[in-house]
Formats: C-alpha cells, structure tokens, sequence
C-alpha cells in the first residue's frame, strides 16, 4: 500500500462513528400519493427544471408520512457512481448470508490503458493495493474511488450479481450493466441529454425506492443497514449538490455520480421532525457540473423546506446536527 493511501484509509477508518448516525424512525412504510403538498411541491421543481438544458429527473419520498413528489420519474437516467449504493448494499447482503466478510482482502483493480482498436465490451484492469472490503467500501462511496469499488464488484461477481440483489429487494427500473472502469473508459459515447440509455441507469423513482428499502430495514439487516448508511453520511464529494440547499447540519446520508455531461446526487434527509427524506436528482445536459450543481440545490432546498413546514433557514443551524445526533 502506498503511503499515501494507507494515511487515507487510516484517517477514514478512524473518522468511523461507532453508533448509527441514522438511527431508524418508528413509523410506517411510504404508501404511494401525491397530497395537495407534493402536487404544488413537484410544480416548484418543475418551475425550477425548465431553466436546464437537457433532462432532469427528481423523485422525493416522504418514507414515514407518504407522499412522493416525481419529475420525469419513469425516465432513465445515467446512474455514474450512484450505482455504488447497490454495489455496497449486494456485498453488505453476502456478508449477512456468510459468504463474504467486511475484514476480507481484496486487490483494488486498476484500469488498463487499451487502443480504442482492441477495445473489447469490458475494460482491462491489473490488480493494485489489496485492502479490507470495509475499507474499499468507505473509499467507494465516501471519496467515490472507482478502483475500489470494482473490487467489492468483482467480490460479489459482477454486475450480474447486484442486479440479482436489485431484483430480491423489489426494485424494478434500476440495472447496473458496466464495472466502473468500462463506464469511465466509454464516458461521451452517447449523449445522454438526447439519448436514453438503459445500460447502468436508474429511474429516479427506482432509486429512492432502493433509498426507502435500505432505510426502512427490509432490504438489509439492521446491521448492514448501520455499516451503509453511516457511510454515507460521511461523503465527502458533492458540496454544491443537494448539501448546498440544505441548512447547516441537517443530516444526510448520500452518494454523488458525475460523468460527462451527468451530475447526480441521491440520498435520505433527516427532517427537523426525525422523518426521512429520500431524494434522488438527476441531471444530463450540457450545461456543466457547476450549473447542474446549482440545479440540483436548488430542487434540494425547495423539497427540504416543502417537507419540514419551514419558511427560512434556521438561524442556529447548529442546534439541529446535535439534536439529530442524540435521536
């Protein structure tokens, strides 16, 4: 292991919180409906989707009170790195099932540079630094490291594999078809402002559904659930995305996914009142990652407010990170 790397991953295992940042809510499971709330909150996001080029997709689930706000939600869009929530969630499933273990090695696989004459459908990739798969998975989804996250999909074997997690959990309209180094590797093929590709796509309703399964507990064990979304609250990329329109504090758990003209960002929101907000945004345009990131901020501060009851930010944001810690 490089000296570099070891200090990341040492600094990163040691950050770990012990406890569950997100404790469960008691409370029901969402059941699908739109109240007066949601139809004048999904015209707002609308309102705010039609200043982008390209295509938006938002879908928002309120998991304790019901209620779901969609834009575009049926649509296809570029997963990118959001699909490492599944990648973990597959591994963390075989963990529970006795077939691997978070303390089990893997090498890191690091892509191979290839002509574009002998590309084949899978990119080439030589085994590099081998780690803990706990450690892979706080890398994968925390800083979004790619050559992480191939080793815990090669672990669990491959893209088959998630999808097969994916369907046994009920998520239908979300399918990963690429490791992460054929994805980089094929980056700007397609223009995914104009074209639909179903390869490594979700839907936006697709996603929070996966959201809701690992949050409600049905789809992981309480255990699993813990190792996930703890990680996720400590992701470290995506500043200028749904976090930028959330106050000081709020607790969110989330993972980012940025390919060529795709800026995504999904994730669960503790609200003031400790119900959880699943919300997945997803924009492919020409625009830019800053542009989209103002976007996407935008929609996030527009659902958080509609959700909480709150008119303004809180003065003392402060005040909110402890009180969501102690729940």
């Amino acid at each position: 292991m490089t000296g570099r790397l070891l200090k990341i991953v040492t600094a990163l295992l040691l950050a770990a919180p012990t406890p569950l940042a997100m404790a469960p809510v008691q409370g029901r499971q969402s059941e699908l409906y739109q109240t007066a709330r949601d139809t004048v909150l999904q015209q707002q996001v609308e309102s705010i989707a039609r200043g982008a080029r390209g295509r938006v997709g938002v879908a928002a689930m309120d998991l304790d009170s019901g209620g779901i706000v969609l834009l575009n939600g049926d649509q296809p869009f570029p997963m990118a790195s959001t699909a490492k929530i599944a990648i973990a969630a597959t591994y963390l499933s075989m963990v529970e099932q006795g077939k691997l273990r978070l303390d089990q090695e893997w090498a890191m696989q690091m892509p191979v540079r290839e002509p574009v004459s002998v590309r084949g459908p899978v990119a080439r990739v030589h085994p590099g630094t081998v780690l803990p798969a706990q450690a892979l998975m706080e890398l994968s989804i925390t800083r979004s490291n790619n050559e992480a996250t191939d080793a815990l999909l090669s672990a669990v074997g491959g893209p088959a594999a998630v999808n097969a997690w994916l369907a046994r959990a009920g998520i239908a309209g979300q399918h990963l078809d690429h490791t992460m180094a054929t994805l980089v590797r094929d980056d700007g093929r397609i223009d995914p402002a104009s074209v639909i590709d179903q390869r490594t796509a979700s839907t936006p309703r697709a996603m929070v559904s996966l959201l809701g399964a690992i949050d409600r507990g049905g789809a992981l064990s309480p255990q699993s659930r813990a190792v996930l979304l703890d990680t996720m609250t400590r992701t470290v990329t995506g500043s200028k995305r749904i976090k930028a329109g959330l106050p000081e504090g709020v607790l969110f758990a989330h993972k980012t996914g940025t390919l060529r003209n795709v800026t995504d960002d999904v994730g669960i929101i503790r609200l003031p009142d400790g119900r959880h907000l699943a919300v997945a945004i997803f924009v492919a345009g020409p625009d830019g990652h800053a542009a989209h990131g103002e976007v996407i901020s935008s929609i996030a501060r527009t659902l958080y407010f509609g959700y909480s009851g709150q008119t303004a930010e809180p003065q003392q944001s402060g005040i909110y990170a402890t009180a969501l810690q102690r729940r």
